[in-house]
Protein backbone atom coordinates (compact mmCIF):
# COMPACT_ATOMS: atom_id res chain seq x y z
CA UNK A 1 0.00 0.00 0.00
CA UNK A 2 1.30 3.44 -0.95
CA UNK A 3 1.38 6.08 1.77
CA UNK A 4 1.16 9.60 0.33
CA UNK A 5 1.02 12.99 2.05
CA UNK A 6 1.24 16.52 0.66
CA UNK A 7 2.72 18.94 3.21
CA UNK A 8 2.97 22.73 3.05
CA UNK A 9 5.36 25.38 4.33
CA UNK A 10 3.43 28.68 4.56
CA UNK A 11 6.51 30.92 4.67
CA UNK A 12 7.83 29.84 1.27
CA UNK A 13 4.61 28.27 -0.15
CA UNK A 14 6.64 25.09 -0.70
CA UNK A 15 5.07 21.66 -0.99
CA UNK A 16 6.90 18.71 0.54
CA UNK A 17 5.79 15.22 -0.47
CA UNK A 18 5.98 12.04 1.57
CA UNK A 19 5.80 8.70 -0.23
CA UNK A 20 6.05 5.49 1.73
CA UNK A 21 5.58 1.77 1.33
CA UNK A 22 3.40 0.44 4.15
CA UNK A 23 4.73 -3.13 4.06
CA UNK A 24 8.44 -2.31 4.21
CA UNK A 25 8.16 0.99 6.09
CA UNK A 26 10.54 2.69 3.63
CA UNK A 27 9.79 6.31 2.75
CA UNK A 28 11.00 9.22 0.62
CA UNK A 29 10.57 12.93 1.15
CA UNK A 30 10.59 15.24 -1.87
CA UNK A 31 11.76 18.84 -1.22
CA UNK A 32 11.80 18.94 2.60
CA UNK A 33 12.02 22.41 4.18
CA UNK A 34 14.55 23.28 6.89
CA UNK A 35 12.04 24.94 9.23
CA UNK A 36 9.66 21.94 8.97
CA UNK A 37 12.08 19.17 9.91
CA UNK A 38 10.48 18.53 13.32
CA UNK A 39 7.08 18.23 11.61
CA UNK A 40 8.39 15.76 9.04
CA UNK A 41 10.15 13.61 11.64
CA UNK A 42 6.98 13.53 13.74
CA UNK A 43 4.85 12.42 10.79
CA UNK A 44 7.28 9.69 9.79
CA UNK A 45 7.38 8.41 13.37
CA UNK A 46 3.60 8.51 13.78
CA UNK A 47 3.13 6.61 10.50
CA UNK A 48 5.85 4.12 11.52
CA UNK A 49 7.96 4.90 8.46
CA UNK A 50 11.73 5.11 8.07
CA UNK A 51 13.13 7.81 5.80
CA UNK A 52 15.55 6.31 3.29
CA UNK A 53 16.08 9.38 1.11
CA UNK A 54 15.40 13.10 0.75
CA UNK A 55 15.00 13.87 -2.96
CA UNK A 56 15.44 17.43 -4.19
CA UNK A 57 13.82 18.60 -7.42
CA UNK A 58 16.55 21.28 -7.79
CA UNK A 59 18.78 23.72 -5.88
CA UNK A 60 16.12 26.00 -4.40
CA UNK A 61 16.34 29.78 -4.18
CA UNK A 62 13.30 30.42 -1.98
CA UNK A 63 13.86 28.12 1.00
CA UNK A 64 16.59 26.06 2.63
CA UNK A 65 16.23 22.31 2.32
CA UNK A 66 15.85 20.09 5.37
CA UNK A 67 17.80 17.25 3.74
CA UNK A 68 20.96 17.59 5.83
CA UNK A 69 19.05 17.77 9.13
CA UNK A 70 17.02 14.71 8.14
CA UNK A 71 20.19 12.82 7.25
CA UNK A 72 21.52 13.57 10.74
CA UNK A 73 18.38 12.04 12.25
CA UNK A 74 17.69 9.06 9.96
CA UNK A 75 21.05 8.52 8.22
CA UNK A 76 19.01 8.96 5.04
CA UNK A 77 20.45 9.60 1.60
CA UNK A 78 20.33 12.98 -0.11
CA UNK A 79 19.42 12.74 -3.80
CA UNK A 80 19.93 15.65 -6.18
CA UNK A 81 20.78 16.05 -9.84
CA UNK A 82 24.49 15.59 -10.46
CA UNK A 83 24.20 18.73 -12.60
CA UNK A 84 23.14 20.68 -9.50
CA UNK A 85 26.69 20.50 -8.15
CA UNK A 86 25.69 20.48 -4.48
CA UNK A 87 28.25 19.50 -1.87
CA UNK A 88 26.97 16.72 0.39
CA UNK A 89 24.82 14.91 -2.14
CA UNK A 90 25.05 11.19 -1.35
CA UNK A 91 23.08 10.04 -4.40
CA UNK A 92 23.80 12.19 -7.47
CA UNK A 93 21.08 11.56 -10.04
CA UNK A 94 21.04 11.32 -13.81
CA UNK A 95 18.15 11.10 -16.24
CA UNK A 96 16.68 7.58 -16.17
CA UNK A 97 17.80 6.68 -12.66
CA UNK A 98 15.40 5.07 -10.19
CA UNK A 99 14.90 6.06 -6.54
CA UNK A 100 13.61 3.02 -4.62
CA UNK A 101 11.53 2.96 -1.45
CA UNK A 102 10.75 -0.64 -0.56
CA UNK A 103 9.42 -2.37 -3.69
CA UNK A 104 8.29 0.95 -5.22
CA UNK A 105 10.40 3.54 -6.99
CA UNK A 106 10.44 6.98 -8.55
CA UNK A 107 11.68 7.37 -12.11
CA UNK A 108 14.07 10.33 -12.49
CA UNK A 109 13.52 12.60 -15.48
CA UNK A 110 15.84 15.52 -16.17
CA UNK A 111 13.71 18.63 -16.80
CA UNK A 112 16.15 21.58 -16.92
CA UNK A 113 15.13 25.09 -17.81
CA UNK A 114 14.17 26.66 -14.47
CA UNK A 115 17.67 25.64 -13.37
CA UNK A 116 20.06 23.35 -15.19
CA UNK A 117 19.69 20.71 -12.46
CA UNK A 118 15.89 20.41 -12.32
CA UNK A 119 14.39 16.94 -11.99
CA UNK A 120 10.85 15.58 -12.23
CA UNK A 121 10.10 12.42 -10.24
CA UNK A 122 7.55 10.02 -11.76
CA UNK A 123 5.97 7.23 -9.71
CA UNK A 124 6.63 3.77 -11.13
CA UNK A 125 3.04 3.27 -12.37
CA UNK A 126 2.91 6.75 -13.97
CA UNK A 127 -0.09 7.69 -11.80
CA UNK A 128 1.62 10.79 -10.35
CA UNK A 129 4.65 12.97 -10.94
CA UNK A 130 6.41 15.63 -8.89
CA UNK A 131 7.49 18.51 -11.08
CA UNK A 132 9.25 20.86 -8.65
CA UNK A 133 9.38 24.35 -10.17
CA UNK A 134 9.56 23.10 -13.75
CA UNK A 135 5.78 22.95 -14.22
CA UNK A 136 3.36 24.61 -11.79
CA UNK A 137 -0.43 24.57 -11.79
CA UNK A 138 -1.33 26.76 -14.79
CA UNK A 139 2.18 28.16 -14.74
CA UNK A 140 5.87 27.29 -14.62
CA UNK A 141 9.09 28.25 -12.89
CA UNK A 142 10.97 31.39 -13.88
CA UNK A 143 13.91 31.18 -16.28
CA UNK A 144 15.86 34.37 -15.60
CA UNK A 145 18.56 33.16 -13.17
CA UNK A 146 20.37 29.99 -11.97
CA UNK A 147 21.17 28.94 -15.55
CA UNK A 148 17.52 29.22 -16.55
CA UNK A 149 16.50 29.02 -20.20
CA UNK A 150 12.96 29.34 -21.61
CA UNK A 151 13.84 27.28 -24.68
CA UNK A 152 15.24 24.51 -22.52
CA UNK A 153 12.24 24.57 -20.17
CA UNK A 154 9.78 24.43 -23.08
CA UNK A 155 11.50 21.31 -24.41
CA UNK A 156 11.69 19.68 -20.98
CA UNK A 157 7.99 20.09 -20.25
CA UNK A 158 6.82 18.88 -23.66
CA UNK A 159 9.27 16.01 -23.87
CA UNK A 160 9.29 14.65 -20.30
CA UNK A 161 6.01 15.74 -18.68
CA UNK A 162 3.43 16.20 -21.43
CA UNK A 163 4.41 12.76 -22.74
CA UNK A 164 2.97 11.15 -19.58
CA UNK A 165 -0.62 9.80 -19.59
CA UNK A 166 -3.29 12.52 -19.52
CA UNK A 167 -4.64 11.28 -16.18
CA UNK A 168 -1.22 11.33 -14.50
CA UNK A 169 -1.55 13.66 -11.52
CA UNK A 170 1.03 16.44 -11.30
CA UNK A 171 2.18 17.79 -7.94
CA UNK A 172 4.14 21.08 -8.11
CA UNK A 173 6.91 22.39 -5.89
CA UNK A 174 4.90 25.51 -4.99
CA UNK A 175 1.54 27.13 -5.29
CA UNK A 176 0.67 30.64 -4.16
CA UNK A 177 -3.12 30.39 -4.55
CA UNK A 178 -3.90 27.32 -2.48
CA UNK A 179 -4.11 24.93 -5.45
CA UNK A 180 -2.79 21.45 -4.72
CA UNK A 181 -2.77 19.19 -7.78
CA UNK A 182 -3.35 19.15 -11.52
CA UNK A 183 -2.98 16.60 -14.32
CA UNK A 184 -1.06 16.21 -17.54
CA UNK A 185 -4.25 16.53 -19.60
CA UNK A 186 -5.29 19.74 -17.84
CA UNK A 187 -1.92 21.42 -18.28
CA UNK A 188 -1.60 20.36 -21.90
CA UNK A 189 -4.92 22.10 -22.59
CA UNK A 190 -5.08 24.99 -20.16
CA UNK A 191 -1.60 26.04 -19.08
CA UNK A 192 -1.44 29.68 -20.27
CA UNK A 193 2.31 29.55 -20.80
CA UNK A 194 2.90 26.08 -22.19
CA UNK A 195 -0.40 24.49 -23.16
CA UNK A 196 -2.56 24.37 -26.28
CA UNK A 197 -0.94 25.66 -29.44
CA UNK A 198 1.66 27.84 -27.69
CA UNK A 199 4.97 27.61 -29.56
CA UNK A 200 8.51 27.77 -28.24
CA UNK A 201 8.79 31.32 -29.61
CA UNK A 202 5.54 32.34 -27.85
CA UNK A 203 6.80 30.90 -24.57
CA UNK A 204 10.25 32.48 -24.88
CA UNK A 205 8.76 35.89 -25.53
CA UNK A 206 6.46 35.52 -22.53
CA UNK A 207 9.23 34.43 -20.13
CA UNK A 208 11.75 37.04 -21.31
CA UNK A 209 9.35 39.78 -20.28
CA UNK A 210 8.22 38.62 -16.83
CA UNK A 211 10.50 41.10 -14.99
CA UNK A 212 10.17 39.41 -11.57
CA UNK A 213 11.96 40.42 -8.38
CA UNK A 214 14.41 37.87 -7.01
CA UNK A 215 13.16 35.56 -4.21
CA UNK A 216 13.53 37.11 -0.75
CA UNK A 217 15.65 34.26 0.64
CA UNK A 218 17.93 33.80 -2.36
CA UNK A 219 21.08 35.11 -0.63
CA UNK A 220 20.66 32.56 2.17
CA UNK A 221 18.93 29.73 0.37
CA UNK A 222 21.19 29.11 -2.61
CA UNK A 223 24.50 28.92 -0.66
CA UNK A 224 22.88 26.66 1.95
CA UNK A 225 21.27 24.41 -0.65
CA UNK A 226 24.59 24.04 -2.47
CA UNK A 227 25.59 22.29 0.79
CA UNK A 228 22.33 20.29 0.91
CA UNK A 229 20.97 22.43 3.73
CA UNK A 230 23.99 22.37 5.97
CA UNK A 231 24.38 25.85 7.44
CA UNK A 232 26.25 27.51 10.28
CA UNK A 233 23.37 29.49 11.74
CA UNK A 234 21.20 26.51 12.68
CA UNK A 235 17.78 27.89 13.56
CA UNK A 236 17.05 27.34 17.24
CA UNK A 237 13.53 26.34 16.29
CA UNK A 238 15.05 23.08 15.02
CA UNK A 239 16.88 22.34 18.24
CA UNK A 240 14.92 20.10 20.61
CA UNK A 241 14.24 21.59 24.06
CA UNK A 242 16.74 20.44 26.67
CA UNK A 243 14.68 20.94 29.83
CA UNK A 244 13.06 17.49 29.47
CA UNK A 245 12.89 14.44 27.23
CA UNK A 246 10.21 15.63 24.79
CA UNK A 247 8.68 14.38 21.55
CA UNK A 248 7.36 16.67 18.82
CA UNK A 249 4.01 15.62 17.35
CA UNK A 250 2.61 16.13 13.87
CA UNK A 251 -0.12 18.18 15.59
CA UNK A 252 2.61 20.76 16.20
CA UNK A 253 3.22 20.54 19.95
CA UNK A 254 5.83 19.03 22.24
CA UNK A 255 4.74 16.11 24.42
CA UNK A 256 6.22 14.68 27.59
CA UNK A 257 5.63 11.14 28.85
CA UNK A 258 4.92 10.26 32.50
CA UNK A 259 8.41 8.96 33.34
CA UNK A 260 10.05 12.04 31.84
CA UNK A 261 7.69 14.31 33.82
CA UNK A 262 8.54 12.50 37.05
CA UNK A 263 12.23 13.06 36.29
CA UNK A 264 11.77 16.86 36.10
CA UNK A 265 8.73 17.34 38.35
CA UNK A 266 10.54 19.60 40.81
CA UNK A 267 11.81 21.90 38.05
CA UNK A 268 8.63 22.53 36.05
CA UNK A 269 5.22 24.09 36.58
CA UNK A 270 2.47 21.49 36.24
CA UNK A 271 -0.78 23.15 35.19
CA UNK A 272 -3.90 20.97 35.39
CA UNK A 273 -6.59 22.38 33.10
CA UNK A 274 -9.47 20.14 34.16
CA UNK A 275 -12.45 21.33 36.19
CA UNK A 276 -12.34 21.46 40.01
CA UNK A 277 -14.50 18.36 40.44
CA UNK A 278 -12.09 16.39 38.22
CA UNK A 279 -8.97 17.73 39.92
CA UNK A 280 -10.27 16.52 43.31
CA UNK A 281 -12.19 13.58 41.86
CA UNK A 282 -11.71 9.88 41.34
CA UNK A 283 -8.58 10.19 39.21
CA UNK A 284 -6.85 12.64 41.56
CA UNK A 285 -4.07 14.90 40.35
CA UNK A 286 -0.31 14.95 40.04
CA UNK A 287 1.52 16.06 43.22
CA UNK A 288 2.42 19.74 42.99
CA UNK A 289 0.00 20.45 40.12
CA UNK A 290 -1.77 23.81 40.01
CA UNK A 291 -5.42 23.85 38.95
CA UNK A 292 -6.33 26.40 36.26
CA UNK A 293 -9.36 25.18 34.27
CA UNK A 294 -8.95 25.62 30.52
CA UNK A 295 -11.76 28.14 30.32
CA UNK A 296 -9.96 30.36 32.85
CA UNK A 297 -6.45 29.96 31.48
CA UNK A 298 -6.30 33.10 29.31
CA UNK A 299 -7.36 35.27 32.27
CA UNK A 300 -4.94 33.70 34.76
CA UNK A 301 -1.67 33.80 32.84
CA UNK A 302 -0.10 35.99 35.52
CA UNK A 303 -0.13 32.95 37.82
CA UNK A 304 2.31 31.12 35.52
CA UNK A 305 5.98 32.09 35.30
CA UNK A 306 7.49 32.69 31.88
CA UNK A 307 10.91 31.72 33.25
CA UNK A 308 10.13 28.11 34.17
CA UNK A 309 9.00 25.28 31.86
CA UNK A 310 5.30 24.40 31.90
CA UNK A 311 3.62 21.01 31.53
CA UNK A 312 -0.13 21.02 30.92
CA UNK A 313 -2.33 18.15 32.07
CA UNK A 314 -5.92 17.02 31.62
CA UNK A 315 -7.82 13.71 31.61
CA UNK A 316 -6.72 12.43 28.16
CA UNK A 317 -4.32 15.03 26.77
CA UNK A 318 -6.85 16.79 24.51
CA UNK A 319 -7.73 19.86 26.59
CA UNK A 320 -4.15 20.20 27.73
CA UNK A 321 -2.99 20.21 24.09
CA UNK A 322 -5.21 23.23 23.51
CA UNK A 323 -3.72 24.78 26.64
CA UNK A 324 -0.26 24.43 25.04
CA UNK A 325 -1.49 26.32 21.97
CA UNK A 326 -2.91 29.11 24.15
CA UNK A 327 0.28 29.42 26.18
CA UNK A 328 2.49 29.45 23.09
CA UNK A 329 0.45 32.29 21.61
CA UNK A 330 0.97 34.21 24.84
CA UNK A 331 4.76 33.91 24.67
CA UNK A 332 5.45 30.76 26.69
CA UNK A 333 8.21 29.02 24.73
CA UNK A 334 8.96 26.21 27.20
CA UNK A 335 5.70 24.29 27.31
CA UNK A 336 4.72 20.68 26.73
CA UNK A 337 1.63 18.51 26.99
CA UNK A 338 1.44 15.37 29.13
CA UNK A 339 0.84 12.69 26.50
CA UNK A 340 -2.24 10.61 27.39
CA UNK A 341 -3.06 12.85 30.35
CA UNK A 342 -4.13 11.46 33.71
CA UNK A 343 -5.34 8.27 32.06
CA UNK A 344 -1.78 7.40 31.03
CA UNK A 345 -0.40 8.65 34.36
CA UNK A 346 -2.71 6.34 36.31
CA UNK A 347 -2.13 3.33 34.03
CA UNK A 348 1.61 3.76 34.62
CA UNK A 349 1.02 3.70 38.38
CA UNK A 350 2.44 7.18 39.05
CA UNK A 351 1.96 9.02 42.35
CA UNK A 352 -1.35 10.85 42.70
CA UNK A 353 -2.96 13.17 45.26
CA UNK A 354 -6.55 14.12 46.05
CA UNK A 355 -8.08 10.74 45.22
CA UNK A 356 -11.74 10.49 46.17
CA UNK A 357 -13.12 7.11 47.14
Amino acid sequence: MLVFRQLFDPQSSTYTYLLGDRASGAALLIDPVFEQVHRDIALLNELDLKLVCSAETHVHADHVTGAWMLRRHFDSEIALAAAGGAEGTTRPLEHGDHLPFGPRHLEVRATPGHTDGCLTYVLDDHSMAFTGDCLLIRGCGRTDFQQGSPRTLYGSVHREIFSLPNDCLLYPGHDYRGLTVTSVGEERRFNPRLGGEISEADFTGYMDNLKLAHPRQIQVAVPANLKCGRRGDVNEALVAPTWADLTFTFAGIWEIQPQALEDVAGRVQIIDVRETNEFDGAMGHIPGAKLIPLGELSNRLSEISLDQPVVTVCRSGARSAQAVVILQKEGFDQVANLGGGMLRWRVDGRATEGLRD
